[in-house]
């Protein structure tokens, strides 16, 4: 099994318009799928590539280099199979699981909750949990935010942001709900 350096689960920092913030892997549980989002990182799949879909209090979508939140593939093909664990749960912001059509379309869409999603976790839905966000966000960053539509939904100009705890999630809520 795969680690960081110092032996512990691996991370991988996101570099977004708003700031770099790190995530931590939960490979335990679910090994194919952080090893999907490893190597899509590590390829530069990600690199510009817009959150096409936010949702209040809800979640933030990204993943998709189209914009439109119908692309992206897996490393393993089109799509590859869940691996669903009952104790991971969306318990507040900062989870990011992988987003889907349906069980085993895993390809390379993932979300970020905004909020506690317990919801996210009933049986009938399939969303794999990937990581946890450890960080937050630093300052003087542009973001621009996209509808599900794949049109610009809103930029906000430079912010100057100081470092504090849960500061993405409070900007990411706080444009979401403009």
């Amino acid at each position: 099994m795969w680690g960081s350096a110092d032996g512990g689960p691996p991370e991988v920092t996101l570099e977004t318009s708003i700031g770099p913030f790190t995530v931590e892997m939960y490979y335990k549980h679910a090994p194919k799928t952080c090893r999907n989002f490893i190597e899509l990182s590590r390829r530069g799949y990600y690199d510009n590539v817009k959150f096409h879909r936010i949702i209040k209090d809800f979640i933030v979508q990204g993943g998709d280099p189209t914009g439109t939140g119908r692309g992206g593939e897996s490393i393993y093909g089109p799509k590859f199979e869940d691996e669903i664990k009952p104790e991971l749960k969306h318990t507040g912001a900062g989870i990011i699981s992988m987003a889907n059509a349906g069980p085993n379309t895993n390809g390379s869409q993932f979300f970020i909750t905004l909020a506690p999603c317990q919801s996210l976790d009933d049986a009938d839905y399939t969303y794999a949990l990937l990581e946890q966000v450890l960080d937050e966000v630093g300052e003087k960053f542009v973001v621009q935010v996209v509808s599900s539509n794949g049109e610009n939904f809103k930029k906000v100009g430079k912010l100057l942001m100081q470092r504090q705890p849960h500061l993405f999630w409070t900007l990411l809520q706080l444009i979401a709900s403009t």
